[in-house]
């Protein structure tokens, strides 16, 4: 894990990116991000979130007096700084004084790969109803060294340029039985013949 000197250093070089940046939201092993103005939540409230099917979202604006966001609804808000590495892991956390308000802001999906330099969106889930503002500090990045032949990130959501919604129906949902090869992680593996199994086994005894 890179330290806030490392990360400046990093900034300074163009390894890492962060836009807009401010030094003085340098940490110890990371960077303080703040949250945007744009929030989207699935329409109608209460659907049924199906992968195979593309479900709409309605915009909201975070107004400068703030937005109550309220339990049991899934928001997705974003990054006011589009953040990532190019030659660097990243891992997105909320900050410690957000979740001991009860705000989660990255349900699941922590980790932004090498190459993807965008605004994050969050996945915000609060536990009571609670205000945000745009620009109130929200979470910290962290960067991480990568070891191995580097692979730039060129899924999906490589050009998001805000809040985006789940892509995964407009891209084609893959069936059941046919799990979908992300373009990130590569081709799949081959998998080892019978007689490499064998040989495998001979060697082992």
């Amino acid at each position: 894990m890179l330290t806030g000197s490392a990360i400046h250093t990093a900034v300074t070089t163009g390894e890492i990116v962060i836009d807009p940046f401010d030094a003085r939201q340098l940490c110890a092993n990371s960077y303080s991000f703040r949250l945007g103005d744009e929030l989207l939540r699935y329409d109608p409230p209460g659907a049924i979130l199906d992968p195979h099917t593309d479900t709409q979202v309605a915009r909201t604006l975070i107004p400068d007096i703030g937005y109550v966001l309220e339990p049991g609804t899934l928001y997705l808000g974003v990054t006011r700084e589009a953040m990532g590495g190019t030659n660097f892991a990243a891992t997105l956390h909320a900050c410690r004084s957000i979740s001991s308000l009860g705000l989660r802001i990255q349900l699941s999906a922590p980790l932004g790969h090498c190459g993807a330099v965008i605004p994050w969106t969050l996945e915000l889930r609060a536990a009571a109803p609670i205000r945000v503002y745009p620009g109130m500090t929200i979470g910290k990045i962290a960067f991480w060294p990568m070891h191995g032949h580097v692979q730039h990130y060129a899924g999906r959501y490589s050009d998001s340029g805000g809040a985006v919604r789940s892509l995964l129906a407009t891209a084609g949902c893959p069936s059941p039985i046919q799990p979908e090869v992300i373009p990130s992680a590569g081709p799949d593996p081959t998998p080892p013949s019978i007689h490499d199994a064998s040989q495998r086994e001979v060697s082992q005894r």
